[in-house]
């Protein structure tokens, strides 16, 4: 005669219906039922979240699974009964406390339940021939039981994480794409409106972009994410519209080329400006000028500037590694925010081309809060002059609102 399965745990331990039914369930396995023990492990790892158990329980599980003999679980013989002190050694030397509050978790989430004998020791109790014929300690039947349904959850996380992750590489694409095709819209003097669509100006483009950028979280579900990212590819298709414009005009003009003889304007026109009463006559200074002024080292390290002011790596062509590239995308982000060559070149000689740059960096970075950004810049030019300016505050400032946002 088979003797039955307690059901209630020893000493002050409490009886919940979870409890009963989780050894219900696991006596009403099917008897045939095998599963491999270490993928049912991973599969759990991977749903630990729905299955409400930490990293700590599951390191108890592992503990608990490494004392079944066989690779499979399966059959009758799926009580383990080890003692406390091996638990901890397997548990890397978890605490006595831990261990028993990180047992009743597992317990609680109906991973494994109690086999407890009358004076709640673990241990089995051997036949003539040395097989086990009543054991007390944990049964691993539910794993077996739940199998079928842990399995399903790991697949269910690991399509929605897989979704989560082409979601963000599409907006990373669009990031990098939109970033770089208004660079070279402005570099190309594009038009900014083709087709029936377009913007104002390619400033008016570039808020669009940064207004978007803007309202992506740190973290996200990938409801959140997939609008956000269908309105930054729509951004993008109606930037490369245009972009595409300008190039079969290009490509026209070319042709032409081949047939007649025709003049081109070969001056462009000025990048977009945003300050009042900007003439011609202000542009005159070349941009590339020769600076004997601005040529000192800037006040801050690149990757502090860096880390106050992220946003001017999405105008990078590869990057920001040094100071040079830094400078150079400086002179798209200057066209950008329509900051004429002369306040720029005012700018360089006032602070240096360094801290030109990194003043540059947290314009871009305050964004909206800025209305006029080479009118700011002319005012931060001015200060400096009479020494009433320095980068340093105004980059300690920027990051001491990014530490705040990310420690929020």
């Amino acid at each position: 005669m088979q003797p039955r399965h307690t059901t209630t745990p020893f000493g002050r331990r409490s009886l919940t219906l979870a409890h009963v039914a989780t050894q219900a369930l696991a006596n009403a396995r099917p008897a045939d039922k095998v599963v491999h023990k270490w993928i049912l492990f991973r599969a759990i790892c991977t749903a630990k979240a729905r299955l409400d158990v930490s990293d700590r329980a599951l390191a108890v599980l592992n503990a608990l699974l490494t004392f079944h003999p066989d690779t499979t679980l399966g059959g009758d013989a799926l009580i383990v009964f080890p003692s406390n002190a091996q638990l901890s050694l397997r548990s890397h030397g978890m605490a006595p406390a831990t261990l028993r509050r990180h047992l009743a978790v597992l317990v609680d989430a109906g991973l494994i339940c109690r086999r407890d004998s009358p004076n709640g020791k673990r241990y089995a109790r051997r036949g003539n021939g040395g097989e086990i014929e009543t054991a007390y300690g944990f049964d691993l039947g539910p794993l077996v039981a739940r199998a079928d349904e842990i399995d399903k959850i790991a697949d269910e996380i690991t399509a929605e994480e897989r979704a989560l992750k082409i979601v963000r590489e599409r907006i990373t694409l669009c990031r990098r794409d939109i970033a770089k095709m208004i660079e070279a819209a402005i570099e190309e003097d594009a038009p900014c409106r083709a087709a029936g669509r377009g913007f104002a100006s390619w400033t008016e483009a570039h808020v669009r972009f940064r207004e978007l950028v803007g309202r992506i979280p740190r973290t996200a579900s990938r409801g959140v994410l997939e609008p956000l990212a269908d309105e930054l590819a729509a951004l993008a298709e109606d930037i490369l519209i245009l972009l595409e414009a300008k190039a079969k005009t290009k490509d026209s003009s070319a042709n032409e080329s081949q047939t007649e003889r025709h003049k081109q304007n070969s001056k462009t026109n000025t990048p977009i400006d945003l300050e009042p009463g900007f003439s011609e006559s202000q542009a005159a200074k070349p941009e590339q000028r020769i600076r004997t002024a601005g040529k000192r080292e800037g006040s801050f390290p690149l990757g502090l500037v860096l880390d106050a002011c992220p946003d001017i790596i999405d105008y990078a062509r590869s990057g920001i590694s040094c100071w040079r590239d830094l400078m150079a995308t400086a002179r798209v982000v200057r066209s950008v925010l329509g900051i004429s060559p002369s306040a720029w070149d005012d700018a360089c000689e006032a602070l240096g081309e360094y801290d030109a740059v990194t003043a540059l960096a947290a314009i871009l970075q305050r964004g909206e809060a800025i209305s006029s950004a080479g009118g700011y810049l002319r005012e931060l030019t001015r200060k400096a002059v009479a020494g009433e300016f320095s980068v340093g505050p105004m980059i300690m400032a920027l990051l001491s609102v990014r530490r705040r946002a990310l420690s929020a």
